[in-house]
């Protein structure tokens, strides 16, 4: 009777969290702009010919303008072949070269009373179709392996997008305190996450309340570390662009501050998963168990998790940042004032945080599980 109704109640929640994307999908932010799209289209392109007569190479950058001939492959001037322009702006990080065959991002620019084209610009590489084509390919692998459970983890990933998307970024701009709406969509997500994954099972309640109490903690010491550290929001790629764009009043320390713990939160989640999972497996072949016994296989566990995942984080926040460090070690900078540079503090602040959130989710979710796995075992609970 229980398992029946637990098969129901998850089989509903699916469909609450495919509804609830949905909504999400069509929802707007409030940020959309129809005005500058008015009389301008984006549309998919060729590169058919590229004349680079009037660049010119200054040291490691080109500067001028790329002039092309493209043929439009999308929207109302699909087949058209028109003149395109690329200026290149002395910026590696940001100037793109095309080549014949190129597939462009391009610009059109319409007459308000013709719907002439007065004006081409190819923006970027079109890579629309490629990344579709990449989120098919993983979509198909996850449900392939993991069946219904790859679907329930491929809705989850879905519907974690779109709430932050649609969601937090849109708050963050209208400046709602950022610490606790992203507190806050992270509680909403992991529990989705969590029990989309599990179901409505003992396993999940376990999984579910490491995760919450892990991500509670983290947020505690961003906040005090982040204090202590008196690194400013600012430090962040784009901040001051946000400032320029005229969002002046945003918390942007906050907002650093918040993606530490968001950062973090999916690494404390898949701790709080494997130990709640390896319980579940103990008391399921080992009913007669202890809580204590049960509680400290838990902990065991835990301690053989934390050291990779620790390590998974230092990898993935390393990574990002490998230009940086190359840069100080062809300088020949010194170790003590490369610690104390604030973007590298930022790193090392968000590296140790998410670590010792893993740290403390363990022995959190070893606990919670000793306490729930072994609470009313007569009752016939779903494991």
């Amino acid at each position: 009777m229980y398992r029946t109704v637990f098969k129901k109640a998850d089989a509903y929640f699916v469909v609450v969290i495919v509804l609830a994307s949905i909504v999400l999908w069509f929802l707007p932010t409030g940020f959309e702009k129809p005005e500058l799209l008015q009389h301008t289209v984006r549309e998919k392109a060729r590169v058919i010919t590229v004349d680079n007569s009037d660049l010119k190479r200054v040291g490691l950058i080109l500067t001028g303008e790329q002039q092309m001939e493209l043929e439009i492959l999308s929207g109302t001037f699909k087949g058209s072949k028109v003149e395109a322009s690329n200026v290149m702006m002395g910026q590696m990080s940001v100037d793109t070269m095309f080549r014949e065959g190129d597939r462009v991002l391009a610009v059109v620019k319409t007459d308000p009373e013709t719907g002439t084209i007065i004006e081409v610009r190819a923006a970027e590489q079109y890579r629309i179709d490629i990344e579709l084509a990449l989120f098919a390919l993983f979509s198909l692998f996850l449900v392939g392996y993991a069946r219904w459970t790859g679907f329930r983890a491929l809705l989850s990933f879905v519907f974690t997008a779109l709430a932050i998307w649609k969601v937090l970024i849109p708050l963050f701009l209208k400046g709602v305190p950022p610490l606790p709406t992203a507190f806050f969509i992270v509680m909403v997500t992991t529990a989705v996450i969590m029990l989309l994954i599990t179901g409505f099972t003992r396993k999940g309640a376990v999984a579910l309340s490491g995760a919450i109490s892990g991500v509670a903690l983290t947020t505690i010491l961003a906040v005090l570390f982040g204090m202590w550290f008196r690194v400013p929001g600012t430090v962040k790629d784009f901040a001051e662009m946000l400032l320029y764009s005229g969002f002046y009043s945003l918390r942007l320390t906050d907002i650093f501050l918040s993606g530490i713990f968001i950062s973090s939160a999916g690494a404390v989640m898949d701790m709080a998963m494997d130990i709640a999972a390896a319980q579940s497996e103990i008391i399921e072949k080992k009913p007669s168990i202890s809580r204590k016994e049960l509680t400290h296989s838990g902990f065991r566990v835990g301690q053989a998790v934390v050291g990779t995942m620790t390590t998974t984080l230092l990898f993935a926040y390393s990574g990002s940042f490998t230009f940086v460090l190359m840069v100080f070690m062809a300088q020949g900078t010194p170790m003590e004032y490369i610690f104390n540079i604030r973007y590298v503090a930022a790193e090392i602040l968000l590296t140790l945080v998410g670590s010792f959130g893993l740290v403390l989710v363990a022995p959190v979710t070893a606990m919670l599980g000793g306490v729930l796995y072994t609470a009313n075992r007569k009752t016939g609970s779903k494991a």
